[in-house]
């Protein structure tokens, strides 16, 4: 009932992807947890070195034969930022680090981790699935990937970048609704330009390219996953309803402001990262709203902020935690990874059941 040009391809059950969520949501445990219950589980490792993208991806094979994917984020070159820029954001962040009792004006270490070595663990290890997300990388880069086998996915905001994807060699594509979690994809056009609804997105999309595509953003359940399909995806990509599983290693506090929260809850910010990402609104997202100055670059801003986050998950204080979530918050819930598949099948089947 669900086998999809994407699940024939990908040797899965269902058409259900986990999202890819870097910074520690994603163990080895989910990703094959998912897996092992017939959809995708999606490392996401644009935060981990090399040695630990490696290391993860030995373990997530302890746990899982079938197939999984590896998403890293496209290398981007900080944009040049004052020094001036970063000293008074510096200055501002200390009036937190203050508050949570940590060092102030933290010397800076590197801003990411090495793109291209990442991507050779990728291609070293064999990953069956490959993606990536804020931009497209370079054509040989690709076609490496895809000599060894490995399929490759991008994340496309607008029907523009799907075509661009599509050109540049990609065998699916993510489209990203501005309903989704975390942080937007965009790479041709300014986010405030590119906040396209999935049900607005998904057809265009899929009208104009030939590869499949795959919805994200919003969709929690059974009746998201036929939404999908009916518009003409491939398969959805779910973020949000894992958060708070079983398996998932957000944070504690995290995962309760994920239960807790409902759908206005959330809004797009450049406040952690400097990057446009939606997440749940919290103190330091309305403070830095009254920032007067600017806020440095993607991912300057990530590193800049990183001591307070860490700082404050310690502490058990969301207010200043990077809280990335979607849309569809009051649907969210604590069970297994392998209990949340089954349950959006189980309901997407009744549903196409009552209709005939």
């Amino acid at each position: 009932m669900f086998e999809t040009s994407l699940t024939r391809k990908l040797n899965i059950k269902y058409p259900i992807f986990q999202a890819p969520m870097a910074g520690g949501p994603t163990t080895p445990e989910l990703v094959a947890a998912v897996s092992n219950a017939g959809g995708l589980g999606n490392l996401g490792a644009g935060y981990l070195t090399p040695k630990q993208l490696r290391n993860t991806i030995h373990k997530i094979r302890k746990l899982t034969d079938r197939p999984f994917g590896v998403n890293l984020f496209v290398f981007e070159q900080p944009e040049e930022s004052e020094e001036e820029t970063m000293k008074e954001m510096s200055d501002y962040l200390d009036f937190y680090r203050n508050e949570l009792g940590i060092p102030q004006s933290p010397a800076l270490r590197k801003y990411s981790e090495s793109f291209e070595e990442q991507v050779q663990v990728v291609l070293e290890e064999s990953v069956p699935v490959f993606s990536f997300t804020f931009g497209i990388p370079s054509p040989d880069m690709i076609q490496s990937m895809k000599q060894r086998g490995t399929f490759v996915v991008g994340t496309a905001t607008t029907v523009d970048e799907a075509i661009q994807l599509e050109a540049s060699g990609a065998d699916a594509i993510v489209a990203q609704g501005s309903e989704a979690g975390g942080h937007r994809g965009t790479f041709l056009k300014n986010v405030s330009d590119s906040l396209i609804g999935l049900m607005a997105l998904v057809p265009q999309m899929v009208d104009r390219v030939s590869v499949p595509v795959i919805a994200s953003g919003g969709i929690m359940d059974g009746r998201g996953l036929v939404a999908s399909l009916t518009l003409g995806a491939s398969a959805v990509q779910m973020g949000t309803a894992f958060l708070a599983c079983t398996e998932s290693g957000a944070h504690p506090t995290y995962k309760q402001q994920i239960l807790s929260a409902n759908e206005d809850a959330t809004e797009i910010t450049r406040a952690y990262s400097g990057k446009a990402a939606r997440g749940i609104q919290t103190k330091f997202m309305r403070n830095m709203h009254a920032y007067p100055g600017k806020i440095p670059p993607y991912p300057i801003q990530h590193v800049m902020t990183k001591d307070i986050r860490q700082a404050s998950a310690m502490a058990n204080n969301p207010e200043y935690m990077s809280l990335w979530a979607g849309q569809g918050l009051r649907l969210a819930n604590d069970q297994s990874a392998a209990t949340i598949i089954k349950q959006t099948i189980d309901q997407a089947k009744k549903l196409i059941e009552d209709r005939k």
